[in-house]
Order: structure tokens, then C-alpha cells, then sequence
């Protein structure tokens, strides 16, 4: 995989938490509730981890195996594209009206289980090259 690739990846998940997080600590936070505020700024802070983590991980790529890392890049962009993605949708639907909770909802775990999943590929990946 690409470093180039990688780091426009990182580069979409860095600007998605940006626009998130500034969403929600100004516009949302008149009209979400605690809770739901707290859930959507998580998904943001995981959407930023990963947006680093994928930098980082760009910036070495040389002293990873190639199969491994390219497992790993695909399952830590997907899983947090579940994530938080599915943290945005599920804490705004009483702005949004969006009522998908029994489709959404098991999209947050699912892609953590990715994320530790694309976490462990990284890890193999330095360990067999």
C-alpha cells in the first residue's frame, strides 16, 4: 500500500473530526442532550485516533509486511468509517429524525471489532517483516 494513499485517508478522517467536533461543540450543543452530545464527541475523538494513527503508520511503512499492513490500513478505514460514523447518525437522530437505530446500532461494534481487528494486522505486520 501506498504511503500516499494512506496519508489522504488520514487526511479525510483529520478533516471529518474537525468539522465533527467543531459541529459539535457549537451547533449541537443547544439541541442534543448530554448524552447524545458525549456519544457524538467520542465518535469525533476516534475519527482523529485513527486519523494519526493512519499518519504514523504512513510514515513507517517501510518496516511493515506489505499484506499485513495493507489488512490492517483497510480495516482501520472501515471500521472507523463504522464507528463513527454510525456514533455521528445514532447521537443526532432526534435532530435528524433519521430512525435507522436497528440498522445503525450494531455498526458501532461491528466497527470496533474492525478497528482491533486492523490494530492486530499492524501489529502482525511489524512482526513479519
Amino acid at each position: 500500500m501506498k504511503p500516499k494513499t494512506i496519508i489522504i485517508t488520514a487526511a479525510v478522517f483529520g478533516v471529518t473530526s474537525v468539522i465533527m467536533g467543531a459541529m459539535g461543540a457549537h451547533a449541537l450543543k443547544a439541541v442534543l442532550s448530554p448524552d447524545s452530545l458525549s456519544s457524538f464527541l467520542t465518535g469525533s475523538k476516534y475519527n482523529m485516533y485513527h486519523a494519526i494513527a493512519l499518519l504514523a503508520i504512513a510514515g513507517n511503512t517501510k518496516y511493515l509486511q506489505e499484506n499485513w499492513l495493507k489488512n490492517g490500513v483497510l480495516l482501520i478505514t472501515v471500521g472507523t468509517v463504522l464507528f463513527s460514523g454510525s456514533i455521528y447518525l445514532l447521537s443526532t437522530s432526534s435532530v435528524t429524525g433519521l430512525s435507522a437505530r436497528s440498522i445503525l446500532g450494531p455498526l458501532t461494534p461491528i466497527g470496533g471489532i474492525l478497528l482491533i481487528l486492523g490494530w492486530l494486522s499492524i501489529m502482525m505486520a511489524a512482526i513479519k517483516k
